[in-house]
Order: C-alpha cells, then structure tokens, then sequence
C-alpha cells in the first residue's frame, strides 16, 4: 500500500510531490519522459527503490541542491539476470556542477555493485538555455566521459494543450509545474489553472486512489492563499456530488486540513447574528466567483493569443463579460478548435 502524503509546508515546494508522485508512479514516469529506456526495462519482474544504497553514496559526495535522488533496480529484456542500476534525478535549478554530480554518483555506484548504470535526469528550472547531458575529461589519450539523457520540463511547453488530455499521469504532473511557474504572483490565474486540472483529473478513467494521489500533487505544487483555497474545496463538492464520486473524504486524509478550517469558520460564526453572518459569506462568496472568473479569462486570453495571435478588442470584450461556464466550455473547445470562431461555439 502507498504511503500516506505529507502535508505542504511552502509554497512552489516540488520536492515532496516530486518525490511522491515518482515513486508511486515510477513506470509511467519512464515511460513519458524516458520512452527509450521504458521500452527496454522488463516491468514484468517488477524493481526495487533503493534509496538507503543511494543515500550511501551521496553521503560523501553532496555537490549541490537536489529536488530529488532516486536509485531504482529494474531488469532488461535481454535475458538472464542482468540488473539495471537507474539513478534517477530532479533538478530544480540550473546548477553548474549538476552534470559533474551526476558523473561522480554513477561511477561511484558502478564502483559499489559492479552493474551497468544509467543516469537520467528530469531538469524542473526555469532557464530555456540550461541543458547539460554530459561530463567527462581526458588525459594522456585516456577519455573519461558520461552522457546522460535530460528531460526539461519547459521544452513541454508548445505541447501545453495536449498535456491535458495525455492520458500518461505525469502529463498532467508536467502541466501542473508548468502552470505553477506560469501564474507566480497571480492568484487568480493559478485557482483558476489548477480548478481546471482537478477537473480533468475527475474526467479520467482512473481509480479512486489515483485521482488522490494525483490530485495532492497538483495541490501541493499549485498552492493559493487560503480563502482560495476553500472556494476550490467547495467547487470540487459540488463536481463530486453531480459526478457521484465521494472522494472528498479521503482527500481530506492527505494533510488538507480541511475539517480544521470549517472548525475556525464555525467558531467565529458563533459570534455573530445570523444575517450579518449570511451576508459575509455571500459577498466572500461573491468576491471568489469573480476572482475566478478574471483568472479564467486571463488564462484564457493567454491561450488564444498562443494558438491564433493577439485577440482582437472584440475577442477581449467577449472575455470579460463571460459567464464562468461560458469560459470553462471556451477552455475545453481550444483543445481541438483550429479557428478562432470555433473556440466560441456551443456544444
């Protein structure tokens, strides 16, 4: 069984759901952004995370920030028992000696079990231009080098719409840390972006604890103030109850904190008449539906202007006196619309 998930600690924080989500997911993590080496592993005779033997390792050789280490035992096709050390890590920023750590963990875990071992990195910083895949020297007619395969998350970005509809669970992990980075320093956008990938999310044909886990990453990553917070609690309510999925109660057990908040709503309530109460809540209520709204269509105005150029003044007039409905169904339509007209037509 799968470990509980921790509770966020701070905002933009990757490392927790990184980690939660590689592990938990760890051949459809190969799979979307290391298909070569997917292709290659036998799945069928299972691996073995062996993060105490990488924890050795690195113990000595701590070169820098890392978001994320994992070492992981599969096995190949070609027969036999010939073990596959993979040494898998998230780099979060563009640090200058990454390539060079990589190389010193690789030989030194070649140096310790005398297996083949193939690093892989995922690159999570936000510079375009930072890619290094290899380190080496040489010396004396003696060459010494590792080259390695790095996935960056920001080349994702012109497949953005098809993200969302990759059926693979770190396409929309990929979209999430996109998102993330997208909409720092604006709340409204980040609520509506990550309203629109728990909906997604519910859309799957997954299994009820998939969708949590899931959805704690996409949380974790895309964290809002705490009024925002609750009206993106009480819109997932109300998605469960026209859907008929009561997941709300589990994902209340992943660290949310959700009873904890409804307690300090009440408690304050108690304090106040009636009607004074009922209008607080109905203008805070009131205030984050229109918040979401900007969000919606300033997400998305983003996605128009990426798909057909800037919108035109009427296009942007159009936006901002829309319905949120009217938004989330735009939303939906440019995901296969190839002209303008057809994003605003009505299915």
């Amino acid at each position: 069984m799968n470990p509980p998930l921790e509770p966020a600690v701070a905002n933009d924080d990757y490392d927790t759901p990184w980690k939660d989500a590689v592990t938990r997911y760890f051949p459809e993590f190969i799979a979307f952004y290391f298909p070569d080496a997917h292709r290659q592993i036998d799945w069928n005779r299972g691996y073995t995370f062996l993060d105490q033997e990488l924890a050795q390792i690195v113990r000595d050789a701590e070169l820098g920030k890392r978001l994320l280490d994992k070492l992981v035992q599969v096995a190949t096709h070609d027969g036999g028992e010939h073990w596959v050390y993979v040494h898998v890590e998230v780099q979060g920023d563009p640090a200058g000696d990454f390539a060079e750590r990589l190389f010193t963990y690789n030989y030194r875990l070649y140096d310790k079990y005398r297996r083949p071992i193939a690093s892989l990195a995922v690159l999570a910083d936000d510079r375009p231009r930072w890619k290094p895949q290899s380190y080496g020297y040489e010396l004396f007619g003696c060459r010494h080098y590792l080259d390695f395969p790095a996935a960056k998350l920001l080349d994702y970005q012109p497949q953005a719409q098809a993200l969302l509809v990759d059926p693979n669970p770190f396409a929309l992990v990929t979209a999430a840390h996109l998102l993330t980075q997208q909409t720092k320093g604006d709340d409204g956008q980040r609520l509506a972006a990550k309203w629109r990938l728990a909906k997604l999310l519910y859309e799957r044909n997954w299994d009820k604890q998939r969708i949590i886990d899931l959805f704690s990453v996409i949380d974790w990553m895309m964290q809002v103030p705490k009024e925002l917070q609750n009206q993106l609690w009480q819109d997932i309510e109300q998605l469960e109850r026209n859907r008929a999925m009561p997941y709300i109660t589990s994902v209340e057990r992943i660290g949310i904190e959700k009873g904890m908040q409804q307690g300090m709503q009440q408690g304050m309530q108690q304090g106040m008449q009636q009607g004074m109460r009922q209008g607080m809540q109905q203008g805070i209520r009131q205030g984050m539906q229109q918040g979401i709204r900007q969000g919606e269509s300033a997400l998305l105005e983003r996605q128009l202007t990426r798909r057909f150029g800037p919108p035109s003044a009427e296009t942007l007039a159009r936006l901002n006196a829309a319905t949120v409905e009217e938004l989330e169904q735009w939303a939906e339509n440019i995901l296969d619309a190839t002209t303008l007209e057809e994003v605003f037509k009505d299915h």
